[in-house]
């Protein structure tokens, strides 16, 4: 018998808007339909539909995060496939039901090793779903490395990039890039040819060099403001492309470390609400005590011990929302950056917002925006 859950009584946060007094119907692993209370009370239901009263509770679609290395332990750069799936496993304990694992730059034999580990457990996962692979390099600018291996660097070159896509097997959504580097116009084009997903990140491009970027089909910004050519009033550069082109979308990270709150909401204004994309950028020892022997601190984001250079965030989705919410972005919007924008723009159907048809990927929160529930293809995983 097909199992049957209903969510009633709730306050539906959809991804694209707010629905006070409204019920899930949920079949198998799909919403099968959205009621609300006049229509929900009207129904008749199969006996054994199991029937939750969500007491004005906030239903919303699980958060999806697009740029994540690693959380409690666990990282791509393990390149283990365990650690993949137990990042799977941990994520929904923060409202996450969907993940990109972030590969960082790395010697080629190593960067094969670690897309290996992730395309062995892509459909075996138990936790969040495990939605594709998001390569950060290797093709950079060595002037906006950041936390970045140097090592890992490399100049454009086609057959390097055929070895990766062969290796990704059809699984690689998005790649950060430097738009300045020579011959990037003919990467993107192989990118674009392939599917991949192209977004700009440590980079020193120029104004005219993004323009020139959006011209090879580069339309999504890595971590905004950070490792990126910042904004001059004779030159706009990176960033202020960003900005006055409202084609280009962006990734946001939460911490309040990384962006400062006031530009967060900055970004709002200029920015279509539809642009923008929360991440964590999270690493390994988010969530978890850092080994003594390991040369990074955490002072409200990860920094190296060495030289206090920013890596990372250690961060969740759910510390980020919440982060977004105290910060003034209306509640409406923090859903949307962290839901349907990041399915959208990394082109994920089915997934990311409260429609008929859709997964049931869901998560339940208080008035308090406490986490009280995950739910995964309609089973609670958390």
């Amino acid at each position: 018998m097909d199992s049957a859950l209903c969510l009633h009584n709730a306050t539906l946060l959809t991804g694209f808007s707010v629905m006070p007094n409204c019920a899930v119907y949920i079949k198998k692993d799909r919403i099968a339909d959205v009621y609300n209370e006049v229509r929900f009370a009207q129904k008749q239901f199969a006996k054994q539909v199991q029937m939750l009263d969500m007491k004005g509770c906030y239903v919303a679609p699980g958060f999806i995060d697009t740029h994540i290395h690693g959380i409690g332990g666990f990282s791509t750069d393990d390149a283990d496939p365990k650690s993949i799936l137990k990042m799977s496993e941990i994520l929904p304990q923060f409202g996450v039901t969907s993940f990109i694992p972030t590969i960082n730059t790395a010697p080629e034999k190593v960067l094969l090793q670690r897309i290996k580990a992730i395309v062995s457990v892509i459909g075996k996962e138990k936790g969040a779903r495990i939605l594709g692979i998001h390569l950060e390099g290797p093709f950079l600018s060595p002037e906006k490395i950041g936390g970045q291996e140097k090592d890992g660097l490399a100049e454009v070159d086609l057959n390097y990039l055929k070895r990766l896509l062969k290796a990704c097997k059809g699984h690689l959504i998005n790649m950060t890039v430097a738009p300045e580097i020579k011959h990037m116009r003919e990467l993107a084009l192989k990118c674009l040819g392939a599917g991949v997903i192209l977004q700009a990140g440590h980079t020193n491009a120029t104004y005219e060099q993004m323009i020139e970027g959006m011209q090879a089909g580069i339309f999504h910004a890595t971590h905004m403001f950070n490792a990126m050519r910042p904004m001059h009033h004779r030159e706009p550069g990176t960033v202020g492309a960003i900005l006055t082109h409202p084609e280009i979308s962006c990734e946001i990270i939460g911490d309040g470390v990384h962006v400062h709150p006031d530009l967060i909401r900055l970004l709002t204004q200029c920015k279509q609400k539809n642009q923008l994309v929360l991440i964590t950028d999270s690493l390994k020892y988010s969530k978890t005590k850092i080994p003594s022997n390991i040369d990074l601190y955490c002072e409200h984001c990860f920094k190296r011990k060495s030289d206090d250079v920013i890596m990372g965030s250690c961060i969740s989705m759910l510390d980020g929302f919440h982060n977004l919410i105290k910060f003034g972005i209306p509640l409406e919007t923090a859903v949307q950056m962290a839901t349907s924008n990041p399915a959208r723009i990394m082109r994920q159907p089915n997934i990311g917002s409260v429609i008929p048809g859709y997964f049931a990927d869901l998560i339940v929160l208080d008035k308090n925006m406490n986490l009280k529930m995950s739910l995964i293809g309609g089973q609670v995983i958390q």
